[in-house]
């Protein structure tokens, strides 16, 4: 399981502690998602999911000045019993002085923001998502060609880098070299970034490590990109068929997530980086309504329909 630490996420969303007296160096955010604890405020705590960071915005705190100090402290200490990551005031809300002292009872941080809740809650769960997203780490080439993001695999030393230096020559810029780290971020969505050590360096049998930012610019490199389509370079193999149609998509599975797939050969006179770019637009044409294939199919089924 990720985990994100507390402090991470004030600096991200840029939350006041309150209590800054209340050790927060340990304390683990492990939900994406956030909890606006009414329900729990009027007492009922079946299924409360107290892993979430609590947030507080107008309409619980003022149902809490109706229900009165002492009744309100009753719930918020209860609430922090539990053990919540923290507690989140929204749009500069007051915080009376007993539920202060609850978190330095209970050890619960109380943090505030002056944004709207809407605006703290959005913003924590989609930057959490993206934080705790279940992930791996496979061996390829990730670039942007033309807004998509293609991944390159294939065999060490089969020429991927070679390829993205050829790419970048051309305009389109480099995410990572080598290693790819593959983040969930939804069902539908894929995003790949280079490491951390690794970003911007591209490996180059027989001339070393180069640095792509430094040598092209800060335009040539991306930090983080969807993964839209993989090119999975391979040998030439004369005994195996190879499409040349495309009127079926291939895909490949990643965290569960289907990503449409060619298979590219290699041998000598073949420009892998204008094929590459060249699939990279033909998937977009795709997205866009027009499939070159089918247009192909459908032209010669009307000419021999009408012979």
């Amino acid at each position: 399981m990720y985990t994100v630490s507390l402090q991470k996420c004030i600096e991200k969303v840029q939350l006041e502690n309150l209590t800054k007296e209340v050790d927060i160096d340990g304390i683990e955010v492990t939900q994406a998602d956030v909890n606006r604890p009414a329900l729990q405020l009027a007492g009922f705590f079946d299924y409360f999911d107290h892993h979430r960071l609590q947030l507080i915005g107008q309409v619980e705190h003022t149902y809490m000045e109706k229900q009165g100090i002492e009744k309100s402290a009753e719930m918020i200490g209860k609430i922090m019993s539990y053990k919540v990551p923290a507690i989140v005031f929204c749009r500069d809300l007051p915080v009376p002085e007993e539920f202060l002292e609850l978190s330095r009872k209970y050890g619960v941080p109380i943090l505030r923001s002056k944004a709207a809740t809407s605006s703290v809650s959005a913003e924590l769960t989609r930057w959490l998502k993206v934080e705790l997203a279940p992930r791996i780490s496979i061996h390829g080439v990730l670039v942007d060609i033309y807004g998509e993001g293609v991944l390159i695999t294939g065999e060490s030393g089969i020429g991927k880098s070679e390829v993205a230096l050829e790419l970048i020559h051309r305009g389109h810029r480099l995410v990572s070299d080598d290693v790819v780290e593959i983040k969930k971020v939804s069902d539908a969505t894929l995003l790949g970034s280079a490491p951390d050590i690794t970003r911007h360096f591209i490996e180059l049998r027989g001339i070393g490590i180069v640095d792509a930012k430094t040598l092209f610019g800060v335009e040539s490199v991306k930090d983080t990109q969807s993964i839209d389509l993989v090119i999975k370079l391979e040998e030439w193999n004369k005994e195996q068929e190879y499409d040349r149609m495309g009127l079926e998509e291939q895909y490949i599975e990643y965290l569960g997530n289907k990503v449409v797939c060619h298979s590219i050969p290699i041998r000598p006179g073949r420009n892998v980086a204008i094929i590459c770019e060249s699939a990279a637009v033909n998937f977009r044409q795709k997205k866009m309504g027009y499939n070159a294939a089918l247009e192909l199919y459908n032209r010669v089924t009307s000419n021999l329909s009408n012979s």
